[in-house]
């Protein structure tokens, strides 16, 4: 049990993954100052991003299971130690293979930190009321943070410099490891023992890697080009070989009982079809603003901030009710048939749009994460036994990166290239980057169908309390 409360535990976890989400975030707006101020070439500086996906993203699934196996406690710790050191060093950075290696190391603590936050969370709030409200503040952090990080990253580039946005870090996370230590559940480690597969490990870790590689890297070689098929046939023929090996191994890694589970496994295809729709509306729209419109750094993050208040104010006060009434998936189906209409309407934007009509709009009917994203989460953990948490969290939070990966890779390609074919035909600059937005809006919707028809198939809906009263009373 925790020295303190579950709910300063439960805030250490949050500021954790607020940390985390709001790096992530607040990199893209300062991205111009620090190709001015290091000298980045434009291939370059995709890099600054891109060093930390493949950390991040490769690296989920094995810290996972390595915090069922030597403590989620001690793995936590870890993880936001070595982010809050690669901070300080990205700060300091005066060169960009400094900066470069810096932001690899932070995907390798935001890795080790964030792959044990459910985990852990799950482990201590048991009764289902508790943890859905638990689970809608971790939600919030991650679908809030995003947006928060645009305001912010704007603010700090704009009054002081783009270094910041890294020094930022330290006195949170200096702080975070100080109370999670006392906050935090000293949990019983298994032992490596139970799970060291040494083959497994490195055959995970080396697929998805050079499956994000190959994703993250279609924009520059095109999605049919010989970089692209290549390392994405050696992400294919290595997380073959994982899987094969887990079927075999006597501690496999991951054991593949956690597959079976149909709310499990259906959660994290919804996620991964979610997230990379999503994007369109993270980023896109953030370029939508500033190219288009002519919006600002730090106006274009509070252009955004009524999406990230009104996510907040569904996860955190609608979302956790609504699932003790009607149920997760109920819940996420309503959350996505909402995130639709966001990507319907996007695709409709014109040129010259007023904020108010054509984007306001927009902005409030992203309530429908606030309700996609705590259900979904739930779901996601729900199959999993207690020795299993920090492996479904791990995994949950892999899918999450990998359909990030993808929408950046997709629709961004998508929508370059048809912005490419509108100005070759003679389009305005703004007519033509509008046109090749609404392409990716609109496959982003799709994607968003094709989630809705996931949901609504594969996953179980679950009889909660109230309706099981309800049914008993009739």
């Amino acid at each position: 049990m925790p020295a303190t409360s579950p709910r300063l535990a439960l805030g250490v976890l949050a500021t954790g993954m607020l940390m985390t989400v709001l790096d992530g975030s607040i990199v893209t707006v300062a991205m111009p100052a620090i190709q001015g101020d290091l000298g980045f070439t434009p291939a370059g500086l995709s890099w600054v991003v891109n060093a930390y996906l493949i950390a991040f993203g490769s690296l989920l699934l094995l810290a996972g299971r390595l915090g069922d196996l030597v403590g989620r406690k001690r793995m936590f710790l870890a993880g936001t130690g070595i982010f809050t050191a690669a901070s300080l060093l990205a700060g300091v950075a005066a060169s960009p293979a400094v900066l470069v290696a810096a932001r690899f190391l932070q995907g390798v603590g935001s890795a080790t930190a964030s792959a044990v936050g459910l985990g852990i969370l799950v482990t201590l709030f048991t009764e289902p009321r508790e943890r859905a409200r638990a689970i809608a503040v971790f939600s919030f952090t991650g679908a809030a943070g995003a947006s928060l990080g645009q305001v912010l990253g704007g603010i700090l580039t704009d009054a002081l410099a783009w270094n910041w946005i890294f020094f930022i870090n330290l006195p949170i996370g200096v702080a975070t490891v100080l109370v999670a230590v006392r906050a935090l559940p000293a949990d019983r480690a298994r032992g490596l023992r139970a799970g060291a597969d040494v083959l497994g490990a490195l055959l995970v870790t080396a697929g998805l890697m050079a499956g994000i590689y190959a994703v993250v890297k279609i924009e520059e070689y095109g999605a049919g080009s010989a970089h692209t098929l290549g390392f994405g046939a050696l992400a294919l023929a290595l997380l073959a070989g994982f899987l094969l090996r887990q079927a075999k191994a006597t501690n496999p890694l991951m054991p593949l009982r956690i597959l079976r589970s149909r709310n499990v496994a259906g959660a994290n295809a919804v996620q991964m079809l979610m997230v990379a729709a999503l994007f369109s509306f993270q980023v896109l729209v953030a370029l939508y603003l500033q190219k288009v419109l002519g919006y600002g750094a730090a106006g274009t993050g509070f252009a955004m901030l009524p999406a990230a208040l009104v996510i907040g104010a569904v996860s955190l006060g609608v979302s956790a009710p609504l699932i003790a009434r009607f149920g997760e998936r109920n819940v996420l189906v309503t959350g996505l048939v909402l995130l639709v209409g966001v990507l319907g309407l996007l695709a409709r934007v014109p040129v010259h749009a007023s904020y108010a009509a054509d984007l306001l709009p927009v902005m409030l009917l992203a309530a429908g994460f606030g309700l996609a994203l705590p259900a979904l989460t739930a779901l996601a953990m729900s199959g999993a036994e207690e020795a299993d948490a920090g492996l479904a969290s791990g995994l949950f939070n892999t899918t999450q990166q990998i359909g990030m990966a993808i929408g950046v890779a997709v629709l961004s390609t998508l929508a370059a290239a048809r912005t490419a074919t509108l100005t070759a035909a003679g389009e305005p600059d703004a007519q033509a980057l509008t046109g090749g937005y609404h392409l990716a809006f609109g496959v982003g919707a799709g994607l968003l169908l094709l989630a809705l028809a996931v949901a609504l198939t594969v996953l179980r809906p679950r009889v909660t309390e109230d309706t099981r009263q309800m049914t008993m009373a009739a």
